[in-house]
């Protein structure tokens, strides 16, 4: 029912008073729409229902409705209805777009202001999501926006302050090398002999060829930190020290690491490790160091190596 005027004295028909009940319980007549709609003042204390499967709006005026007056609009229709402020100003701390299902009370505080109170809990986060482990981020305030699930090894990262997928840095997976020798190299005393080296048991990035078979070369992308470890083995002889020290680009790195030897029928090998920073084109280089007083070998491979120089990438 309407918004009425009563005198002194009139007498209310039973529809008049069922009309006024609904109205009190939020209810009140329908007036059925199915296209963009102006309101009008006879639509004070009345539901307007939009039922279009377009797109529609409905308008609010000033000078229409009183302080105090409501409508109620709901919208059945697949398209969505907007509640827009026409020459009258209209509130909300919802949303104005109405979808299918969706009603609120417009209720002015003036003739010329109007507070729309969305009655709807559907009006939160529209749902984004389309595939099987797709996520969501607020991309603007409140704005929920889709990420879509990412590939296979993929890992979540933030640029700029947007989450995203992405594929792991190259530092994430190994990157070294091991070198070792197949026959012996002779070692003369009191001399710093580079040992070189004849076979690769594996080399992931290039770390050594056979062009510079005496280093392992820091490639191209893996600056950082490295764990590097070394063995060098001596034939027998009872005479003096043997030792084994790291060179990087060609100068030694600290004193060697010394084994004095006691037993002349007994060979010895001696393993140390560092660990070091290093940037790319930077190179190491194992070597020995024996005061015999005589020519020495290092122990022959024959198919089980003895001299191996190792190097693994820690990280950046």
């Amino acid at each position: 029912m309407a918004k009425q005027t009563f005198t002194t004295g009139q007498v209310l028909t039973a529809a008049q008073m069922t009309s006024l009940q609904q109205t009190a319980m939020g209810g009140g007549s329908t007036t059925a729409k199915t296209a963009s709609y102006v309101l009008v003042a006879a639509d004070a204390g009345t539901v307007v229902q939009m039922n279009s499967a377009s797109a529609t709006t409905i308008t609010v005026n000033t000078a229409l409705f009183a302080a105090g007056d409501t409508v109620q609009i709901q919208n059945v229709g697949a398209g969505v209805c907007t509640v827009t402020a026409g020459t009258a100003t209209v509130s909300t701390s919802a949303t104005l777009a109405l979808k299918q299902y969706d009603a609120g009370s417009l209720y002015f505080n003036s003739t010329s202001a109007a507070i729309f109170f969305a009655v709807d809990a559907a009006d939160g986060m529209t749902n984004p999501f389309t595939t099987t482990g797709d996520t969501v981020y607020a991309s603007g305030g409140t704005t929920p926006t889709r990420l879509g699930i990412g590939s296979t090894g993929q890992v979540l990262t933030v640029a700029s302050g947007i989450p995203s997928w992405a594929t792991p840095s190259s530092g994430s997976t190994f990157s070294g090398a091991s070198v070792y020798k197949n026959t012996s190299q002779s070692i003369a005393t009191a001399t710093a002999v580079v040992a070189t080296w004849q076979v690769e048991d594996f080399d992931v990035d290039n770390y050594w060829s056979s062009g510079a078979a005496t280093r392992l070369t820091i490639p191209t992308g893996k600056s950082g930190k490295f764990a590097i470890v070394g063995r060098l083995t001596y034939t027998a002889n009872a005479t003096g020290m043997r030792g084994i020290s790291l060179q990087k680009n060609g100068s030694t790195m600290g004193g060697p690491n010394v084994q004095t030897v006691s037993e002349s029928g007994i060979g010895v090998g001696i393993t140390a490790s560092w660990i070091d920073d290093a940037v790319a084109t930077d190179y190491y280089e194992l070597v020995y160091n024996q005061r015999s007083g005589s020519t020495l070998t290092s122990e022959p491979g024959g198919g089980v190596y003895y001299d191996i120089f190792s190097i693994a990438y820690l990280g950046a």
